[in-house]
């Protein structure tokens, strides 16, 4: 997906003290300027749960968003950008609260109206397209009552025109009218979130906030929809507010960017010049933690440590602990969020602009380094300024590929189908959902299962695994002690078998007992696969912990899942795989739903497990870039075919087949060119 260019700005470069360049546009007058649709100033939100100690997951922030504008706001998770847009659209709930500033939309300030008065601006005038399309529907509604329901209750519409409004909406998300009448569990995911885009544009709102609008959807679904979005707000003007961790897709989109980290805004930058020039070493970080897989080295880089416990005390900077560019005053003084001067020299990128409103706005960033650099780097003794990240590193090039793939077969899959059957009173019918796939994967080597939903990769997971039977053809497990028919395994055998091939499940929130704490969570498969005794037990859990980089080990041991940030619990997860002693791990999107900066933290540690035991993995992802990193062959499959098969360097960098090559094309990637070598 090309970046979506940003309108043009009149004016160009400007020189520090805010006066136009020679033979640009005079500056536009106060009165000239369009009052912002959203205006977001100082505002706090404090959660004040009762048994434990408050924090402020809002911290003091402000912002402004034009008519048409298009903003994009990233961080990590626990950084507070769902809290924002919660807090924006006032549905903040206990224990949390807005306690201090105020939020202006359209010149009224809502944080003053009660939720009556806010009633007729909701769905018309504001609406939200929410994170989990799956939830945001009522599964027992039809899909044309709940848009009668919103149409009929917001505008005058009636009868026919409210039929012919709904046509007008599903034409606009390019989805067919067949589907009006349909309940929500009839659409795939991807309807499911075209149709609750449609019911946020259904009045014309003014402002749409999407949080997190694509999380769980493939690439080749998620460019349909982005693209959708972006067609139909240029077509018809509104503003959005689009939050997501997913930076490139933020960046192919947004106009400008705001950067959140520990419940602040830390930057505030047109996307043009943050690609070029990012300020903050925290923005830096975020993008770096993205490649193109096409280039000769991928190399990604992830931040060190964990965001800070804004229960407690924060003193300075609360990036500074894992900035590698901090200086002394970072530690002592908080840094405010103040514009940034041009930088005053020759070869400066970024400078002020003129926004598509024709308001002068400068860069803003939360950062004593960045200011010092810009307003007297050759006095500062600072470093100069880079735009790659500073922090460690994980990075292939083409050489660390294994071209012969010589290792011992530990998987062999064999001309295998699958069709399931179902019935609807008389009607009975068949899906095909693996035909024909075959493939061999090895011991201390890196299998990926690449495509789109649907593409049958899960439930060729689910005949790996036992769960479920081949139709046709053989699966046959080359274990140690000889080899294994997958598919005619009885019940106790199987139970022996799962000892041997382990699962690394997509989600790590759902996939940890919240009631256990780790020990016990671990303890499990060391008694039930090795029959370890007590005095066993404890050292092998050390020894896992360690293994999976969460040290010291006695700090883990007593904690529960829900202590745990998603990388640290993704660790678990593939210690608990590794309690077994497994031949053969099959990691289901291990890090789709994890942060940009832990991603890499992951693939790292798959990365080491391979390489210290003879151990093969089947990684399975719709991600072509987090393949490229991590496999050494890749599988492409298309509607449960086989379309693709190849080292994975010649998968990506010379693909012969043009579903791979969507795939490939819908990866978004608007700074290719920043991180190289």
């Amino acid at each position: 997906m090309s970046r979506h260019a940003s309108p043009s700005r009149p004016g160009g470069d400007a020189p520090a003290d805010g006066n136009p360049a020679p033979g640009a546009e005079p500056r536009p007058t106060a009165g000239a300027e369009r009052p912002p649709i959203l205006e977001v100033e100082d505002l706090t939100v404090r959660y004040a749960p009762k048994l434990h100690p408050a924090l402020d997951a809002v911290d003091h922030v402000s912002f402004a968003i034009q008519p048409g504008e298009f903003v994009g706001l990233i961080g990590e998770s626990g950084s507070g950008k769902s809290t924002l847009g919660t807090a924006i659209l006032r549905l903040t709930e206990r224990p949390g609260a807005i306690t201090g500033g105020s939020i202006r939309f359209d010149g009224m300030d809502i944080t003053t109206m009660s939720q009556e008065q806010l009633r007729p601006y909701r769905w018309r005038d504001f609406s939200t397209v929410f994170q989990s399309s799956m939830n945001a529907l009522n599964p027992v509604v039809r899909v044309e009552d709940q848009f009668r329901d919103a149409i009929e209750l917001h505008s005058s519409r009636r009868g026919a025109a409210v039929v012919e409004r709904i046509e007008e909406l599903f034409d606009l998300v390019l989805i067919d009218h067949r589907f009006i009448r349909a309940y929500p569990h009839e659409l795939s995911g991807g309807m499911k979130q075209r149709v609750n885009l449609a019911l946020a544009l259904a009045n014309d709102p003014k402002f749409v906030l999407l949080d997190e609008p694509t999380t769980g959807l493939d690439v080749v679904v998620q460019r349909s929809i982005l693209e959708g979005v972006r067609r139909l707000q240029a077509e018809q003007g509104f503003a959005v507010l689009f939050i997501s961790h997913d930076i490139g897709t933020v960046m192919d989109l947004s106009d400008r960017i705001l950067v959140m980290y520990a419940g602040r805004i830390v930057e505030e930058h047109d996307t043009d010049d943050l690609l070029r020039e990012p300020l903050h070493p925290y923005t830096k970080g975020l993008l770096g933690s993205y490649g193109d897989p096409r280039q000769e080295t991928v190399r990604i880089t992830y931040v060190p440590g964990r965001p800070p416990d804004l229960s407690q005390p924060l003193s300075g900077c609360p990036f500074a602990p894992r900035c590698p560019e901090k200086i002394d005053r970072c530690l002592t003084d908080a840094p405010p969020l103040v514009p940034m001067p041009t930088p005053r020299t020759e070869d400066a990128v970024t400078a002020l602009r003129l926004d598509s409103q024709g308001t002068w706005r400068p860069p803003r960033a939360a950062c004593h380094v960045a200011l010092l650099q810009r307003t007297a780097p050759e006095t500062a003794g600072l470093p100069a300024r880079t735009v790659r990240f500073a922090g460690p590193a994980f990075e292939k090039s083409v050489g660390e590929t294994k071209e012969a793939f010589t290792g011992d077969v530990v998987l062999d899959v064999d001309h295998v189908s699958k069709v399931f059957h179902s019935r609807q009173g008389f009607h009975r019918s068949e899906t095909l959902a693996v035909d024909d796939v075959s493939f061999r994967l090895r011991r201390g080597m890196v299998t990926a299962l690449v495509g789109q939903s649907g593409s049958g990769k899960s439930t060729l997971a689910r005949m790996i695994t036992g769960v479920d039977r081949p139709t046709a053809g053989t699966i046959t497990f080359h274990s140690r002690d000889g080899d294994l028919d997958v598919g005619s395994l009885g019940t106790s055998a199987l139970r022996g078998y799962r000892s041997l091939v382990q699962m690394v499940f997509q989600d790590p929130y759902s996939s940890l007992n919240p009631n256990k704490t780790l020990e016990y969570i671990l303890s499990r498969p060391l008694k039930n696969h090795r029959s370890m005794g007590r005095a066993e037990v404890g050292a092998a859990i050390d020894e896992l912990l360690e293994r999976v980089a969460l040290t010291p080990a006695r700090r883990y041991r007593s904690r529960h899942g829900f202590e745990l940030s998603g990388g640290q619990r993704q660790r678990v997860v593939i210690a608990r795989a590794l309690a077994a002693e497994p031949e053969l791990i099959i990691a289901d999107e291990p890090i789709s739903s994890l942060d940009v900066s832990i991603r890499a933290e992951v693939l790292e540690l798959l990365q080491r497990l391979v390489a210290d035991s003879d151990v093969g993995i089947l990684y399975i992802t719709h991600d072509l870039l987090s393949a490229r990193m991590l496999a050494d062959d890749v599988i492409v499959l298309n509607q449960g075919r086989v379309a693709e098969h190849g080292t994975a360097i010649d998968v990506i960098r010379d693909p012969q087949d043009e579903y791979t090559r969507r795939l490939l094309d819908a990866i978004p990637n608007p700074f290719a060119d920043i991180y190289k070598g």
